[in-house]
C-alpha cells in the first residue's frame, strides 16, 4: 500500500475530527476542575481560600487572552467564557476548542500551584442573547447555591461534626435553615465576599495610558485594552442587564 493510501485510511478513523460548532451560535466554553476537592482539601482554606481564587481569575485571564473571548466568569472551581458569534478560533473546530482550552486551563493552573492538576472541558451553544443571560444566571445561581453549601458544611466540620454527619445534616435543608444556622454561629451569609456568593467576573476594558514623545517632548495619551478582574458582580434581573453589555 502507497503512503498517501495509509495515509487517507488513518485520517478516516478520525471520526470527530471535522465536527464544527453551529455557525453563528453564542458560544460558551466551560472548564472544570478534575478532582478539585480532593486536590484543595490539603492546600487551601476551606470553604474559600483567596488565594485559590485568584488562581482561578488568572486561569480564567489566560483563557480569554488566549481565545479572545468577551466575557469569563468563574465560581468554585469553574470558569466559563463567552464568544462571539462569528468567532472562529480554528474553524469552530470542536475538537481542538475543548482540547486547547483544558489545555490553557491545566497549564496555568499547574505553573501556579507548581502542583499538577488538570481541567476538563466542555461546550454550550446559544441561538439568541436571551439564552446567554440565561446560562450566566444558571452559573451565578449555582455559586450562590454552593455558597451556601459550603459555609454550612465546613463551619459544622471545624464544629467537629465528620463529613457525613455534615452531609447527612444539611440533606434537604432549605435555605432558610442553612441561613438561620449561618446567622446562629454569628455569620451572616449576606455580608460574606460578594465574590464568594457571586462569583467573579473577567472582561475587557478600555484604559488611557500616558507615556512621552521624545521627538517633539510632549506627554501623548494613548487608549489601550485590558482585562478587569470584577469581584463585586451584580445580582438577578442587573445582572442579566450586566451581561447584556457584552453582547
Amino acid at each position: 500500500m502507497d503512503n498517501q493510501s495509509f495515509e487517507n485510511r488513518m485520517r478516516e478513523l478520525e471520526y470527530f475530527h471535522n465536527l464544527r460548532l453551529l455557525p453563528g451560535a453564542w458560544v460558551v466554553v466551560r472548564v472544570d476542575g478534575r478532582s478539585f476537592s480532593r486536590f484543595t482539601e490539603s492546600r487551601f482554606e476551606k470553604p474559600f481560600d483567596f488565594q485559590f481564587h485568584q488562581m482561578m481569575a488568572k486561569t480564567a485571564q489566560a483563557l480569554l487572552e488566549e481565545m479572545q473571548g468577551v466575557y469569563a466568569y468563574t465560581e468554585s472551581d469553574e470558569i466559563s467564557v463567552l464568544f462571539l458569534p462569528d468567532w472562529d478560533f480554528f474553524g469552530r473546530s470542536l475538537e481542538k476548542i475543548v482540547s486547547i482550552s483544558a489545555s490553557i486551563a491545566s497549564a496555568t493552573m499547574t505553573h501556579a500551584t507548581s502542583t499538577f492538576v488538570c481541567f476538563d472541558s466542555r461546550v454550550w451553544l446559544g441561538v439568541n442573547a436571551v439564552q446567554v443571560t440565561d446560562y450566566f444566571s444558571w452559573r451565578q445561581a449555582d455559586a450562590t447555591r454552593c455558597a451556601l453549601n459550603g459555609w454550612c458544611y465546613w463551619t459544622m466540620r471545624k464544629l467537629g461534626l465528620s463529613a457525613s454527619q455534615a452531609t447527612a445534616k444539611l440533606d434537604h435543608q432549605s435555605e432558610a435553615f442553612k441561613n438561620e444556622f449561618l446567622f446562629q454561629i454569628g455569620i451572616n451569609f449576606n455580608d460574606l465576599p460578594t465574590w464568594q456568593r457571586r462569583g467573579t467576573g473577567l472582561y475587557w476594558e478600555n484604559y488611557l495610558k500616558e507615556g512621552y514623545n521624545p521627538i517633539n517632548q510632549q506627554t501623548v495619551t494613548t487608549q489601550r485594552r485590558r482585562i478587569k478582574v470584577d469581584r463585586e458582580l451584580p445580582m438577578k434581573e442587573e445582572y442579566r442587564e450586566f451581561i447584556a453589555q457584552f453582547l
